[in-house]
Parts: C-alpha cells; structure tokens; sequence
C-alpha cells in the first residue's frame, strides 16, 4: 500500500542562521535511505518543512512494505578461493560460513578481468514499521551541527532539545523510536496562538491542519513569501532595505508572521545612516525603510517589525519594538558624537600598538607600507597617462586604517572604513581622500562595486596587495577550503580594479612594488612565483565565471599577460578570430610549429637568411611573414587585438603550403636551421595576441 510519509521532530527553538540548512540536510539522508531501502521511487524527493520548533518530512507515495528483493555478495576471486587439491581455501570458507551458504550454492561471476565466487540472497521485504525509526536516527546523526545538547536525565544529543517524534504513514502511526522518544501522531503548534495539543489524522493533511488548528505555516518558503508580501505592503510608497540573509533569518524565527510599523526620533538621523541600519538589522532584525528606491535613498525614521505574533491591537507589540531599539540608537549616537571629537589623523599612533599579524608587524608598521606602495602605484599610473594626486594617495593610505581606534568601529566591525570617510569629511579631509578612505576595503565581495577614481583606486591596490604579498611571504597560502586573510578575495579584487577600471599598469611591477615594502629575507624568489600563479588561477576562474570559453581562456593566459587592462580586449579578439573560417587550419598549424620547435636540439636563430630559402612554398611564407609582422605589429601598438588576429588569418594560404609542400628537418644542417627559423618568427606572429593552438580542438 502506498500513501503519504510524514516525519515530524517538535524541538526546543533550532539556530535560525542554520534552519534550512538542516531541514535540507534531513530532506537529503532521509530521501537517499528510502529510496535505497526501497521504499520511495528514486526520483521522489520529497519535501521538507521548518520552523523554528519543528524539522519535518513529507513522501508521497511510499510503501508500507518494500519489495522482495535479490541481494548479490561478493566473495573471494576464484583462484584464491580453491586450493590446489581444488578444495575451499580458507578465505572462501570464511564467506561460506558469513553468508550462511554451502559450497554448492555459490556462483561465479565475472568483472572482465577476474572471476569471482558469489551468492545470491532472496531477501523478503521488510515492513516501514521495522526500519523507519532507524533510517530516521541514522540520518539525525549526519545533520551538519556544529555543537550537540543534552537535556534532562538522558544521554540523547540533538542540536535542540527534542520534545516530540511524529511518524505516520497516510492515516497509521507507524511505531518506532528515535532520540529517546517513541513515535505518535500528536503535536504542538503556535507557543501561544495554538488551541493545545494538535492530532493529525492524516499525513497529507499536515500543513494545513498545522495553519488551522496550529497558527503554524510549516513551509519555510511560503513563510518568506507571506513575509516579503507583508513587508512590500506595509513599506506603501517607501521601500524596505532589501536583505535576503535578514529575511532568511527573520523567517526561522517566527511561525505565524505579522509586520508591523514602528519608528524611532527623528533627532537619531544625524547619525551616520549606515550605523543606525546595521544596529536595526544586526541586534533587532527590524528592516529599515528608505525614502525611495532609488541608490542614493535616505533612511527615514520608521522601521519594519517581523512578530511571531498577529493580534487584533499591536500596539504593545510596536511601543515594545520602539522602546528596544532606543537604546541601540543612542549608543550608536554617542560613539559618532565622541570619535567625532578626535581627528583621523591624531589616532594613527594607536595603530602601533595593533598587531596586525606577529610576522608582518603592526597596523601602524603596515600603514608605512601602505603610504609607499600607494605612491608607487600613483606614480606608475602618472607615467602611464593616467592623473593621479600622489599626495592624496599618500594621506589616503595614511588615514585608511585610522578608523580602527574609533569607538563606533570597535562597536561595529563591519562599518571600518565607513566610519573613516564620514570622519574624514568631518576632519577637513578632500573628498578624494575620504573617498579612498572608505572605498580601499572594495570591492568586499563578488559583485560588489569597485573604487571610484585613481585615488581610491590606488589605495585599495595597495592595501590588497600588500596583505597577498605579505601573507605569501610568510607562507599562509591559502589551501582547499582554508583561506582565513581572505587573500583569493583580495587577488580578485586586485584583478577587478586593473581590468574593469581599466588601469593601464603591470600587475607584475605592482607585485613588485609591494614586494618591496618587506625585507628582503621574507619573500624568496619562490614565493614571487607562487603569487603569481595564485593571480593567474583566480583570473582563470574568474573568466570562466563570467562565461567566457575556457579554450579562448587558455589561449589568451597561456601568454602570461601582465596587463589586466588588455585581458579583455583579447578574449574579445580571440571570440572573433575563432569564427573565422582559417581558425581552425592556422590553430593547428600553430600547434604543430609549438611541437616541431620543442622537439628541435638545435640553436634556432632570431633571423631568416633568404639565400637558404630554397623552396617556393618557404619563399612565400618568408614574403608573407615580412609583409604581416609591420602590419601587424602597429596594430599591437594601437591595442586594436582584433584586427591583428584577422591580419593573421591572411597567412593561411602561405602556411597550408608550406606544410604541404616543404620538409622542415631538411638533411642540410643550413637549411633544417633557416627553417626552424622561418617557424619560429611564424609562432611569435601568431602568440603575438593570444596561444591560437589552444584552440585546436
């Protein structure tokens, strides 16, 4: 008989941030033992249901009692199973006696390279009352928790005290116990707005029978639909600060959501906006509302509320909400108040006493570096063309990390560098300069904006590439999953600002220029390698992410480039060439010139003697290769990666028969060398934008 599977635990309130996590963790070992066992088809995958007191499961269509079913076991090889004598080995009589067999009912199969003894087992199926209570401890015990609780007298661990186990299959409680508890078909709902305890007579009937009788909307995700609708409505012509990890939250807190609007003095929006919406959403994951839609929206002085509880009067409930958060403001107020008393700059001696890692030194010893390296940076883009206020630069550097001292920072992390442009500003500072005093932490994250303008630009190249130097040099390199200094994110960011900006400069000098910031000592010739490939594999991925041909990837990093500012130019000159008709033939010839040369003892030389030339077809590829490389090469100078490429493709006809009709280890020493020549400016023709040959399927 099939009919519905429902697994309910009812808990003590679970970890909000890590609700959906187990709930799908559970979904998933549940599902897989079913199905394996039998049970549910394999491609039922179920459902899952949380709240922030219950995890719970629901299968369709499962059976009461699985199929009959042939098991296959696997035994010793033959040859080692029988002795010469031809009687069973010892290895062989020990699976004999685990299987419960005789000799005679053993069959042998085969894997296409060896034979092997084996039985075949008739195994009637077993009934969901003699297994279920298992499967469902067995998959509680592989949930992700991080820390276990245990409660009352007994040694049953679980991430939250458990009350209450719910097994039932359609209409039938299937028996069975799991944490210490037997199974039922009563259950809880709402903490106050449920009428008690709750039966469910029928397993298709849970949520709805939850929500009735319950005030308990078990679906997470239709929770958070019914929270987002609340929030939109509420919010009318205003609009709620979207957060979905905020929503996320707010959503396994509650079981029965209701918004409400509440608000706060007006006199608190004279505080940094940014401090007044991280206490809202971090201490009392209220969602401010802005002024408008639009980027730059204001902060008005209202605020939306998530309750666990829908009344007829909310007005406790919103006097309540007001009233917790004041506090929260007016420390918010007072910080901003006080730090503002003290200068950025008269806070940069604190900074000495703030280790920023007990190899690298402190904070203050770390603005040093930071100061140098950013003129250096400003300098290279001077001479590059590019305008950039080396004395602005230099104070930005100075400042950028001043911040840290202050009390607001210390009260909230998450606002460094924030908190220093609006004390910045309040200072005097430029514009320019506090703008870079916020903007070098960027960008934070993927996706996330770039610094606006060569100063800021500058200094966060600088404060990114002396933590990756730094921290490769004293061998915290990142590993697998491991990456504590956040340095792949700050390779990124480094390869974001250069490329996207564009920033005409090497990124080879600027590790260069970081690298000089330390002592000598610290950083090995090894370590240069290694950031290196470390920027080259983050660019790597980071073109591939943006959807960008892996081929066309390779092609173009095959060449190492150290202009992040071309990169893109040349992915979108190789996209072309690829579709050209004489791709395909000049990649491969590309590749096979790459083989010839490797394979090739000899010295080849830099210049082609034309009185060696002795074949026609060689005579017209030397003639094409003259004619191109000028063409070619003042292309290059004016970036203009694309053209140069279709230029290329003009040789195929010279290449095709040169391969065709010219022996290139020719017997003659002279003419196998003028030859190997010949190729090799051809090669660096070809290289000249990107390793065509990679694109050789």
């Amino acid at each position: 008989m099939k009919a519905t599977l429902l697994i309910e635990l009812l808990t003590e309130e679970l970890p909000p941030k890590s609700l959906t996590k187990l709930g799908l963790s559970f979904l998933e070992q549940m599902q897989k033992s079913l199905a394996d066992a039998g049970f549910i088809a394999p491609d039922n995958t179920g459902q899952y249901f949380a709240t922030p007191r219950r995890l719970a499961l629901e299968f369709k269509d499962c059976l009461e009692t699985q199929p009959d079913r042939t098991i296959e076991k696997k035994g010793p090889a033959v040859s080692a199973g029988v002795g010469a004598d031809g009687t069973a080995t010892k290895a062989l009589e020990g699976f004999m006696r685990g299987a419960g067999v005789a000799f005679a009912q053993l069959e042998k199969i085969s894997d296409g390279k060896t034979e092997y003894f084996a039985i075949r087992l008739h195994k009637p199926g077993e009934r969901l009352d003699a297994v279920l209570g298992q499967l469902v401890e067995a998959a509680l015990k592989k949930l992700p928790v991080a820390k276990l609780m245990r409660w009352g007298n007994s040694e049953v661990q679980f991430v939250r005290p458990v009350h209450g186990l719910v097994l039932l299959h359609g209409t039938r409680v299937v028996p069975g116990a799991a944490l210490g508890l037997t199974s039922g078909n009563t259950t809880r709902g709402h903490r106050f707005m449920s009428a008690g305890e709750i039966t469910l007579s029928n397993a298709n009937d849970y949520a709805a029978t939850l929500e009735q009788q319950g005030r308990v909307m078990v679906s997470f995700e239709q929770r958070r639909e019914k929270i987002r609708a609340q929030l939109n409505a509420a919010a009318g012509q205003r609009t709620w600060l979207q957060d979905d990890a905020l929503l996320d939250e707010v959503t396994a807190l509650v079981e029965y959501p209701a918004v409400y609007e509440a608000g706060f003095e007006a006199e608190f929006l004279a505080v940094p906006q940014e401090c007044l919406i991280l206490t809202m959403k971090a201490n009392q994951k209220y969602f401010p509302l802005m002024d408008s839609a639009a980027a730059d929206a204001k902060l008005t002085n209202r605020f939306l509320v998530v309750s666990n509880m829908q009344v007829a009067d909310p007005s406790h409930i919103i006097t309540g909400n007001a009233r917790v958060v004041r506090p929260r403001l007016a420390d918010a107020k007072f910080f901003f108040e006080t730090d503002k008393k003290t200068p950025l700059s008269a806070r940069i001696g604190k900074l000495a006493s703030i280790v920023y890692h007990n190899k690298l030194g402190s904070q203050g010893e770390r603005v040093d570096r930071l100061i140098k390296l950013s003129a250096a940076i400003a300098q290279r883009l001077n001479a590059a063309g590019l305008p950039t206020d080396m004395g602005e630069a230099e104070r930005a550097a100075l400042l950028a990390k001043a911040d840290l001292v202050t009390d607001m920072v210390g009260e909230f992390p998450e606002l460094q560098g924030i908190m220093g442009r609006y004390y910045a500003l309040n200072d005097g500072e430029s514009a320019a300069v506090a703008a870079a005093v916020e903007a070098h932490y960027r960008p934070r994250f993927n996706g996330d904006t770039l610094p606006q303008g060569t100063v800021a630009s500058t200094v966060a190249l600088a404060d990114k590439l002396d933590a990756l130097i730094g921290f490769f040099g004293i061998g915290q390199i990142p590993t697998g999953d491991k990456d504590p200094f956040g340095l792949r994110r700050a390779a990124l960011g480094v390869l974001r600002i250069l490329m996207e900006t564009p920033l005409p400069v090497s990124l080879a000098d600027l590790i260069e220029d970081a690298a000089a910031g330390f002592e000598p000592s610290l950083l090995t010739h090894e370590c240069r390698i290694a950031s290196a490939e470390f920027f080259r594999e983050r660019l790597r991925n980071l073109l591939r992410d943006a959807g960008h041909e892996p081929n066309a990837v390779d092609a173009v990093l095959a060449q190492n480039p150290t202009r992040m500012d071309e990169v893109p130019q040349r992915l979108a000159a190789v996209k072309t060439f690829a579709l050209l008709p004489e791709a395909a033939a000049l990649a491969a010839a590309n590749k096979r010139i790459g083989n010839i040369l490797k394979k090739s003892t000899e010295q080849v030389s830099k210049t082609v003697n034309s009185a060696l030339l002795h074949e026609a077809a060689e005579k017209i590829l030397f003639a094409e290769v003259e004619k191109l490389t000028p063409l070619i090469k003042a292309q290059l100078a004016k970036n203009d990666y694309t053209t140069a490429l279709k230029t290329l493709a003009n040789a195929r006809p010279a290449v095709d028969a040169f391969f065709e009709g010219v022996m290139v280890n020719a017997d003659d020493p002279a003419t196998r060398t003028n030859r190997l020549a010949l190729l090799a400016q051809l090669s660096m023709l070809m290289n000249c934008v990107a390793d065509i040959s990679r694109l050789s399927s």
